[in-house]
C-alpha cells in the first residue's frame, strides 16, 4: 500500500478530524497536508493495520495543531508587549526621559537603545554582553513596569 492509497482510504476521516480541532477550514486543510507530507517520509506506515494508520494520522494532526497554537500564542504575546504605539509615554523628549528615569538604569538603557536608537535585541545584547533573549526579556519587563507606573499616575 502506497501513500496515495493511504490518502484515498483515510482522507475523509483525517479531514473531518482536522476540521473538528482547527479554527478555520484552510487551517484544517494545512493540517491534513502536513500529515500526509509526513506520511511520505514514514516507510513503515503503510504496513500498519488501518486503525493504527488512522490513529497515527490523528496524532500527527493533533500535535501539529498544538505546535501552531503555541507558536501563535508566543507571537501574539511578543507583538502585544513590544508594540511601540502602545507605550504609555508621551511623545515629548523631556517627558520620555522622565519616564525612563523612573526605571532602573539597566532597563532604561535597553528601552532607549531599542526604541530611540532603533537597535535590535541582538545588537543591544552584543553591546551589553548578554544574550538577545535576555535583552528581550528585560525590555518586556521594562515595558510592563512603565505601563504599571503610567496606570498608577492616571488614577
Amino acid at each position: 500500500m502506497e501513500v496515495c492509497d493511504l490518502y484515498e482510504n483515510l482522507k475523509d476521516d483525517v479531514q473531518r478530524y482536522a476540521r473538528s480541532i482547527a479554527k478555520h477550514a484552510y487551517e484544517a486543510d494545512d493540517l491534513v497536508q502536513d500529515a500526509f507530507m509526513k506520511a511520505i517520509k514514514e516507510p513503515n506506515l503503510a504496513a500498519l493495520p488501518l486503525h493504527k494508520q488512522k490513529a497515527w494520522f490523528f496524532r500527527v494532526v493533533k500535535n501539529r495543531m498544538i505546535d501552531i497554537s503555541r507558536r501563535e500564542k508566543r507571537l501574539v504575546s511578543w507583538e502585544d508587549d513590544l508594540d511601540v504605539a502602545e507605550l504609555p509615554i508621551s511623545s515629548r523628549n523631556i517627558e520620555m526621559t522622565e519616564w525612563l528615569a523612573r526605571l532602573p538604569q539597566s532597563q532604561s538603557d535597553i528601552v532607549f537603545k531599542r526604541f530611540w536608537l532603533g537597535m535590535s535585541s541582538q545588537e543591544i545584547g552584543e553591546q551589553l554582553g548578554m544574550p538577545a533573549a535576555t535583552v528581550r526579556y528585560k525590555l518586556q519587563t521594562a515595558i510592563r513596569k512603565l505601563r504599571k507606573l503610567w496606570e498608577e499616575d492616571m488614577t
